[in-house]
Parts: structure tokens; C-alpha cells; sequence
């Protein structure tokens, strides 16, 4: 699966994120086709793929593939593979990442998974990557890349490959969550890569994640993200103007630092800036008037 853009209705963009700050790159195609037919080709990672409309015949490992809305494609590296779509009317749109096989090996043991199957049904691992692609595409903040797509892979690696999982119990977990808090606290606006906190601590990123996961109870993405919007908040409160703001505490740009305010708190920066300045105004008025 991959592409360039065909016309105004066939159209695919790529996004390149990356796996923490100075990391390994990873690629992100969103596509949508009518009539394109892909030439027979092989990619030297992982592709995995989500149908999210329409449905796509893929001849590979000598069969064909027939997707559908909401499911899993999984197509090992270096395995020759072609696709277009299942109708001449309703096309196939889907989005896909590359990932190095290392990645799904992370939680599993004996090296890189084998899928026996090509095409999975699991609606919950199916939204997840469908919704982590979206949000990544439009926003590849290095940290959220490595908290969410590092840890689905392993899932995906964990639920429907022939690979055994690894033992999830991590020693000391709530000790090693603590120290990643206390270390994206003190680096917030520019947050070391998990892969470098994992060595440092003698972890694998995926013994990192789930420690982090099972004592925080969110990644560590999501736990910057809003210790971030408390920062925010008292910056807000002083009058710095939200686009700053967004800077000055680590977030990519103002739209970034909207997205997860609202998230935390359900207004946007501004609303809550222009808030809290006519409650200070009131105040003052009335001790004035006292």
C-alpha cells in the first residue's frame, strides 16, 4: 500500500512522524482511490493497514485479499503484493503505517512476529490505530508518536501473530513511572525519547510503557500533554498570549495546545485567558468599591 496523488478524486498524503525527539522516522499514508491499480511491489517494513471506506482486492502471498470498512491488513517485509479496488463504483480509501519489524518484536518473543493471516478482524485494535493515525497525521508530536504507536504494534504483534508475549509484570514499576514523570516534568518543552529513558533504566520501551500505563493510568504522552495545560493555565492567568504559551511549555503550536486544553478543561485557551481576566477585573473593582 502506498501512493501519490492521481487526480482531485484519487489522493494520497504521506506524513513522516517521528518515534521521540531525534528518533527513528515513521511513515503514514492516508489514502482515498477510485480506479488506481498499484503495480506489483514489496516494502522493507512492516505495512499495516486500515480499511476506513469502500474495499480493496490485494493479491499477495499467491491469494486475494478482500478488505472491508474497519479491517486489519498485515504485510510482512519484503513480500511482493499489488491492490486496487474490489468495484468499478466504490473505491477503497484506508490508512497505513510502515513500521521497522523490530517494533512489533518489542513485547513478543523470537524476533520479529509471523501473521499466518493477512487480514484481521478486531474492531477494537482497528479504531485505535485508526484513531492514532488521524490525530498523528495532523499533529506528529514526537513523545504522543512513541507513547501510541510503539505500544498498538505490540498489540497487534501480541493478539494475532504466531510470536509469544512477554511477561507484563515489570519489578518496581510505580519506581520507574515516577522517575519518566518527574524526568518529561523537568524536560517538558523538549522531552527525551522513551527508547532513551527504557536504556537508561535497563527496560525495553514496551516494559517502560506498561509500568507507566499501569501506575499512571495513561501514557506518557497524555500525562505531559496535561501537565503541560496546567503550566498553560497559570501563564494564561498572568495574560501571556496563547501562541507563547503553546511555546513556552512545550506544545508544537497553538492548534496543538487548543486541541489538548479543551481536552482537559472544555474551553479553548483564549476563552479561558479572556475568563479569568474578567474575573480578576471584577475583583478589583469590587475590593475597590469595599
Amino acid at each position: 500500500m502506498e501512493g501519490d496523488t492521481v487526480s482531485t478524486r484519487e489522493q494520497a498524503w504521506w506524513t513522516r512522524a517521528r518515534l521521540g525527539r531525534c528518533g527513528p522516522p515513521l511513515d503514514l499514508l492516508t489514502a482515498r482511490f477510485d480506479k488506481h491499480v498499484y503495480a506489483p511491489h514489496a516494502h522493507e517494513e512492516f505495512t499495516i493497514g486500515v480499511c476506513v471506506g469502500g474495499s480493496e482486492v490485494i493479491d499477495y502471498r499467491g491469494g486475494h485479499i478482500r478488505t472491508g470498512p474497519g479491517s486489519i491488513v498485515v504485510l510482512a517485509p519484503g513480500e511482493m503484493h499489488t491492490g486496487g479496488p474490489a468495484t468499478a463504483t466504490d473505491g477503497y480509501a484506508y490508512r497505513a503505517l510502515y513500521a521497522d519489524p523490530a517494533l512489533l518484536a518489542d513485547g513478543t518473543l523470537g524476533g520479529p512476529p509471523h501473521f499466518r493471516e493477512p487480514l484481521l478482524d478486531d474492531p477494537e485494535l482497528a479504531a485505535a490505530f485508526r484513531l492514532a493515525h488521524t490525530e498523528l497525521s495532523a499533529c506528529p508530536d514526537p513523545l504522543e508518536a512513541e507513547s501510541r504507536l510503539p505500544w498498538l504494534l505490540t498489540a497487534l504483534a501480541r493478539r494475532h501473530s504466531a510470536a509469544r508475549p512477554v511477561s507484563d509484570t515489570v519489578p518496581g514499576a510505580a519506581s520507574v513511572a515516577h522517575v519518566v514523570r518527574d524526568r518529561l516534568a523537568d524536560e517538558l518543552a523538549a522531552p527525551p525519547s522513551l527508547a532513551d529513558l527504557a536504556a537508561d533504566l535497563g527496560l525495553s520501551r514496551y516494559q517502560l510503557l506498561r509500568a507507566f500505563r499501569t501506575t499512571m493510568g495513561i501514557p506518557p504522552y497524555a500525562w505531559l500533554a496535561q501537565y503541560r495545560v496546567s503550566r498553560a493555565r497559570g501563564l494564561l492567568e498572568r495574560g501571556v498570549r496563547p501562541a507563547e504559551v503553546a511555546e513556552l511549555v512545550g506544545f508544537a503550536d497553538q492548534a496543538h495546545l487548543t486541541r489538548w486544553f479543551r481536552r482537559v478543561l472544555g474551553v479553548t485557551p483564549a476563552a479561558y485567558r479572556a475568563g479569568v481576566a474578567t474575573t480578576a477585573y471584577r475583583n478589583s473593582v469590587q475590593d475597590t468599591q469595599a
